[in-house]
This record gives structure tokens, C-alpha cells and sequence, in this order.
């Protein structure tokens, strides 16, 4: 940046708590969670949601579990307050949740609000105004005095218009706006003297919501702010602290979770860190961040694909493919090194099967929050042997040999390169199949016979006789051998007959399913006299068929 632009701007002041508490803390619990997708969230939108749209997200809320639910802005636009009352006269606001109105400390928009939430169970009745040193001396042009006697008429005329409706469990909110552009002492005495208007009880606490309305400085000065405040406030106890952060600066989840440590109750946020300018507080991240800790978000994540579809469809901003947790990509690895770290981490983590969950650049269980592992690795120009067997493991059910790997890691590594892009499963399939199982000249066999076979306890003295017709470049070939099995026989016959020399170096072998009329799968690695490998793959109902089909596409391959 050029000199002359840093000069115009200046750090954040600290805060004087030389005895911060707050970093020997941990997050224990859930806070109580206020979903505000519905106002603030929407008031982000360039074209904001129909009514609709409205009713799907407030659905999709339901479902998630949020127990407080800040459903808009009634008093800003008919939109706001068409939805307020039909989620009041048609019954959709379950018995276990409040819903909360936002609206500003002016008469007028007050009584608005009230008529927008009049025959509610429950409702949060969320007051604000701004505080910020800045909006008070280039927007308002009003001392402090004149500031707090705003917020504290617009708090009386709430109590008043609350008692006016004993039908509805009012509960009261108040936002100092911009609470991290404001000095902390008058924070302090603006709520206080909220609090003074509406009298609350440890029974019946208000809600005093601190927002960092625009994210000024590093996380740590808001958790010292919370903590600053939470110590010097007269009836803690009689208070809910709620945090609201915003994410100008992009640390609004580490902001609020040094902040939760610091001693705040709730959290406002958003799916996806939807809102204004750089959005709110992601709470997808924000609880997976407590799942991921043992610590139960108490909200229900297990669908995301779902979370996902109804947030791009009600504000048409998509979900980024690096998202936390939520992302496209997010449990995807393209790196050979990350590949081969996952899967052995599973493999590992099935064979030990203690219940914990530990793989590498996983923080979670994919299938915890609705995802499948068949999607964690996928394939391109980065990819290594190790992510390529994986996917062959899990979409194929074809258990390479770990020798093997390297071989077929290269086959893949040349296509990617040559198409320069990620690969479909069906395009690593192909791969493996034209490889490996397709091949037909200059070797393919056409029949096969155990003439004769003889078992005995005594290994060594096991032998079989075999017949097979196997097509050279198209033309039938009628061999017949002897072996201490029928594979042996047929390599032994193979060498006398029609190729030269080789040697059977490695085989493994597998069913492609459990049940017992499955196809088998065989892996034979042939040696040629000059030291030179190849791998063969054969498949077939029958084990020794398969096996001879895998040393056929050796030789072939050789070709």
C-alpha cells in the first residue's frame, strides 16, 4: 500500500484489563442461539425475500432447532409486517419458539411493531439506537445525554405498549448500535439506563445485545470489551449478554467465540454468515467449530446439503466451495499427501472402532453433518496413488495392492494431465478398464478347462491338468498343461506353447461383493526375464478364471 493511504488510518485503542479472565476459558456449552437470516440477513439481500421465501427459511429455522427467532423489521416495509402476521393468524410459530421484531426508539415505529406482533404467545421485543462516538458527532449531531434520553423514552413507551397486550409473554431487547465504535462507559450507562426503565429480575432478564455493528479491531479487544462490561454492570444477573458480530475484518466467529469465553450468554447470527456488507456471524461454523471440540451445538446440522439448497434458493448467494464445513470442497482433497493421509486415517479409525473420530484434515465426520465419503477425495493433476486407490476402493470396491498403486497412480496422473481438469469417477474408470480389462491382443482367453485335478492333505502333492483356448492376435490356439494347480497349469502351458518366459511375482485376490454369487477379482503382477513388472487385473464369477484373465492383461499390457 502506498505511504500516503496507511497514514489515514489509525489502531483500534486497547482496553485497560490487565487481569482479563477470559483466556484460561473454554466453551463448555451451547449459548442460546437467535437466528436474525430473517432481518438482517434479508436487509442484505439486493433483492429481498418474498413472503414466500420468508416462510421456507423461517421452516428451515424450525427445523434447525433455533428457539429465538428474529422474524424482521415490521415497521420498515409492508413486506416485514405481512410476515409477522401470517405467521401469527395462521399458527406457524411452534409453541417452543419466541420470535423477535427489531424496531428503532421512535414512537411511531414502536406501536408499528406492536401491531405486527399483537396476539403472539411469546415475543422479543428488540429495542435499538446508536451510540458510536462517530455517528453521534457526523450523523446525529447529539451529545450523550440526548442519546441515552432517546434509547430510555424508546424503552418506556415498549413497557408501556407491552402492558397494553397481557395475552403476549413480552421479553425486552436493547442494542447499543455500533457498540464496538462506542466508549465503553457510556455503553455501560446508555443499558444501565435501559435496564433502569424496564426493571428486570434474575426471573425475568432482559437481553442486552452488544453488537460489533462494524468490526473495528482483533478479535481479543471484543472479548475484552464483553468482559470489561460483564464485570462492571450493576445486576449482572438480571441480564442476558448477547453478542452480534459482524465480520468487516473476516474473524467474526473467533470474535464471538473469545467473546462467549468472556462472558456472553447468547449469539445472533446467520446460516452461512449471511448479512450486510461482510456479513454476520456464520453459527454453521460457529457450532461445528463446538461440535468439533465434544461440545453439543444443540442445534440440528445433519442435513447440510438441505441447509444449503433452502439458503441459495431464498437469497440466491450461493454457498462457497471452501465454506466451512459446508462447502462444496470443503471434505474434498486433491493432494497426493492429503489423499494418502485420509484414507490410511480411516482405515484406521474402522479397524480400531473406539468411537472417536481422528483422520487427518478432517476435523469431522462427513457423515455427521449428511455427507458421504465417497465425495471426500477427488482426482486431479495433484492427486497421488494413494487418493487414486481410495476412490477405486469406495466407488469400485477394487482393493489394489498397495505395490500396485504407484502403477496405476501414474496411469490416472497422465490423464488428468492430458485433460487438464479434475476427473469424473466414470473417467477413472475408464481408465482402469481400457488399462487393465479390455485389452485383447495379443492375448484373449476364449475357453477354459480343469481337465483333471488332483488334492491331497500334503500340499506339494496337489497337481491339475488344464485345457484352454486362448485367441493369439484372433487366431484360436488349443494349450494343454500340467501344474501343482490349475493357475500353474495354465502358466506352465502358456510358456510352452505360446509366450516366452515370465514369472508370477505377486497375487492378491478379492469379491467384489460378500454375497456368494459375486464376481471375484484377481491381481497378478508378471515379471519378465529382463526384471521389467507389470500389473494384470481379471474378473469373473470364477476365482481361477479371474486369475487367469489377470496374468493375460499382464502380457498384454506388455505389449
Amino acid at each position: 500500500m502506498r505511504s500516503e493511504t496507511v497514514k489515514k488510518y489509525r489502531p483500534y485503542p486497547g482496553i485497560d484489563l490487565p487481569d482479563r479472565s477470559w483466556p484460561n476459558n473454554t466453551i463448555s456449552k451451547a449459548p442460546i442461539w437467535c437466528s436474525v437470516d430473517l432481518r438482517d440477513g434479508n436487509q442484505a439481500l439486493v433483492q429481498p425475500m418474498n413472503l414466500q421465501q420468508k416462510l421456507e427459511l423461517f421452516q428451515l429455522l424450525v427445523d434447525v432447532g433455533f428457539k429465538e427467532i428474529e422474524i424482521g423489521f415490521p415497521s420498515a416495509s409492508e413486506v416485514e409486517f405481512a410476515f409477522a402476521r401470517r405467521l401469527i393468524d395462521d399458527g406457524l410459530i411452534p409453541g417452543d419458539v419466541t420470535i423477535q421484531v427489531l424496531t428503532p426508539a421512535r414512537e411511531s415505529l414502536i406501536h408499528k411493531s406492536f401491531e405486527a406482533v399483537k396476539g403472539a404467545r411469546r415475543v422479543v421485543m428488540h429495542l435499538y439506537n446508536s451510540t458510536s462516538t462517530l455517528q453521534r458527532r457526523a450523523v446525529f449531531k447529539m451529545s450523550r445525554n440526548e442519546i441515552t434520553a432517546l434509547g430510555v423514552e424508546g424503552a418506556r413507551i415498549i413497557k408501556e405498549e407491552a402492558e397494553k397486550c397481557p395475552e403476549t409473554e413480552f421479553r425486552f431487547e436493547y442494542s447499543p448500535e455500533s457498540f464496538t465504535g462506542t466508549e465503553l462507559d457510556f455503553a455501560l450507562s446508555i443499558c444501565e439506563a435501559v435496564m433502569d426503565v424496564w426493571q428486570p429480575t434474575a426471573l425475568k432478564p432482559v437481553i442486552i445485545n452488544l453488537p460489533s455493528t462494524v468490526e473495528m479491531a482483533t478479535p481479543n479487544v471484543y472479548a475484552d470489551q464483553i468482559e470489561w462490561f460483564c464485570r462492571h454492570m450493576k445486576n449482572r444477573e438480571a441480564a442476558i449478554v448477547s453478542l452480534h458480530a459482524h465480520n468487516d475484518r473476516g474473524c467474526a466467529v473467533a470474535a464471538t467465540e473469545l467473546a462467549l469465553m468472556a462472558g456472553g450468554d447468547r449469539v445472533e447470527g446467520t446460516l452461512f454468515g449471511n448479512g450486510e456488507r461482510t456479513g454476520n456471524v456464520d453459527i454453521i461454523t460457529l457450532a461445528l467449530n463446538m461440535f468439533t471440540q465434544g461440545v453439543d451445538p444443540e442445534l440440528n446440522l445433519h442435513d447440510m446439503n438441505r441447509l444449503i439448497a433452502v439458503s441459495e434458493q431464498v437469497t440466491d448467494i450461493p454457498v462457497h466451495v471452501r465454506h466451512p464445513y459446508a462447502g462444496e470442497l470443503v471434505y474434498t482433497a486433491f493432494s497426493g499427501s492429503h489423499q494418502d493421509a485420509i484414507n490410511k486415517g480411516m482405515d484406521l479409525c474402522e479397524r480400531e472402532g473406539q468411537g472417536k473420530w481422528e483422520v487427518p484434515y478432517l476435523p469431522i465426520d462427513p457423515r455427521d453433518v449428511g455427507r458421504t465419503y465417497e465425495s471426500i477425495i477427488r482426482i486431479n493433476s495433484q492427486s497421488g496413488k494413494g487418493g487414486v486407490a481410495y476412490v477405486m476402493d469406495r466407488e469400485f470396491g477394487l482393493k489394489m495392492p498397495k505395490s500396485m498403486h504407484p502403477e496405476f497412480g501414474s496411469i490416472v496422473q497422465k490423464v488428468t494431465d492430458s485433460v487438464g481438469r479434475e476427473l469424473q469417477l466414470s473417467e477413472i474408470w475408464a481408465a482402469f478398464e481400457k488399462e487393465y480389462l479390455l485389452g485383447k491382443a495379443p492375448f484373449f482367453l476364449n475357453s477354459f478347462d480343469v481337465v483333471k485335478r488332483h488334492i491331497d492333505n500334503d500340499e506339494q502333492a496337489s497337481s491339475a491338468e488344464i485345457e484352454a483356448v486362448v485367441l493369439v492376435n484372433g487366431e484360436k490356439r488349443t494349450i494343454r498343461g500340467g501344474g501343482n494347480g490349475p493357475l500353474d497349469a495354465f502358466c506352465a502351458a502358456l510358456k510352452s506353447e505360446i509366450a516366452e518366459d515370465f514369472l508370477l511375482s505377486s497375487y492378491h485376490e478379492h469379491a467384489l461383493t460378500e454375497s456368494s454369487s459375486s464376481r471375484a477379482v484377481a491381481y497378478i503382477q508378471v515379471t519378465q526375464p529382463d526384471g521389467t513388472k507389470k500389473w494384470g487385473v481379471g474378473m469373473d464369477t470364477d476365482i481361477i478364471v479371474a486369475s487367469i484373465k489377470a496374468v493375460l492383461s499382464a502380457l498384454n499390457r506388455f505389449v
